[in-house]
Parts: C-alpha cells; sequence; structure tokens
C-alpha cells in the first residue's frame, strides 16, 4: 500500500511538473505574442503619418514622383505582409523609402520650413524611436521564448504541444547595419 503511495506521488509531482513547465511556456508565448502587437501598434501609426506626409511633399516636390511613388508602395507592400520575416523585409524597404523621402527636403528649403512637414517628420521620427523600441522587446521576449523552449525538460514539453520557434525581426538590408558617416 505504501509502495503505491509513493508511486502515485511521484506521478503527480511528474504531471505537477509538466503543467508548470507547459503554463511557463504558454506564459512565454503569449509575451511574444503581446510584443509583436505592440509593433503591429507603431507599424500602423507609422502607415497612417506616410499619406499625410506624401501629400505635404508633393505640394513642395510634385515633380519628384518616383520617390512619392516608392514610398506609397513600400507602405502598400507593408500594410499586406503578415509573417515577422515578410514583414520585417517589407518595413525595412519601407524605412529605405522614407530616408529618401526625407532627403528631398535638403533639396527644397522651402519644404523644410514647412510647419506641416515638420511635425509629420517629427511625428514619424518618434515613431520610429517606438518602433524600434518595440522590435527590441519582441526579440528579447522571442529569446527568452526560444531558450525556455530549448531547455530540458521543456524540450520535451515542446515538442509534445508543438511550442514552434519565435522568429526573430530582424534588418535584411546590409546598409542599415552600418554606422552612420559624420562629415564636418
Amino acid at each position: 500500500m505504501i509502495a503505491l503511495w509513493i508511486i502515485l506521488g511521484v506521478v503527480a509531482l511528474i504531471v505537477l511538473g509538466l503543467v508548470a513547465v507547459y503554463n511557463g511556456l504558454v506564459t512565454k508565448r503569449v509575451r511574444c505574442q503581446e510584443a509583436w502587437s505592440q509593433i503591429d501598434v507603431q507599424l500602423k501609426r507609422r502607415h497612417d503619418l506616410i499619406p499625410n506626409l506624401v501629400e505635404t511633399v508633393k505640394g513642395y516636390a510634385g515633380h519628384e514622383k518616383e520617390t512619392l511613388e516608392r514610398v506609397i508602395s513600400a507602405r502598400n507592400a507593408a500594410m499586406t505582409k503578415t509573417g515577422v520575416k515578410e514583414r520585417a523585409e517589407a518595413e525595412n524597404m519601407l524605412s529605405g523609402a522614407l530616408r529618401q523621402l526625407f532627403a528631398l527636403s535638403e533639396a527644397y528649403p522651402n519644404l523644410k520650413a514647412n510647419e506641416n512637414f515638420a511635425q509629420l517628420q517629427e511625428e514619424l521620427t518618434a515613431t520610429e524611436n517606438k518602433i524600434a523600441f518595440s522590435r527590441q522587446h519582441y526579440n528579447s521576449s522571442s529569446a527568452e521564448y526560444n531558450t525556455a523552449r530549448m531547455k530540458f525538460p521543456n524540450n520535451i514539453v515542446a515538442g509534445m504541444f508543438n511550442f514552434a520557434a519565435q522568429e526573430y525581426f530582424e534588418i535584411e538590408e546590409p546598409a542599415e547595419r552600418e554606422a552612420p558617416q559624420v562629415k564636418f
């Protein structure tokens, strides 16, 4: 009879351990999803600001049609992507197009002095900073989840319940990895 109680106790401990591991993995996966939704919120804000910025630039630099079309095209492409990798690639393309758009302000002093353009540029810059922070938070959450998923005995539970690895939001453009050069 005592042996039966010992066996039941060991089985109960194993079941409780598996439940704890499972719940821990679920919690970390939900944190990753929440972090991704924060990126989504900031990207939506960015996508909403871009048409206003483009319209403001059109008034001053309407003949720069190719640059404006590139920004709108990159924005539309970014809005249709769903996966982490695809979304990261599209957002990186949009960042490049926005850099070209902001470069126009150097060629058009009246545009640079325009209050609407300056305000939109400031809002977009603040949004870009929030996006960078959100990406960092997402990648940290993903790293924590992926690490927990690979540890023993978590890897057994992760395999049993199909806890897939989280992708990272990475920079695909080699030029974005380079430090900017300051020349006087």
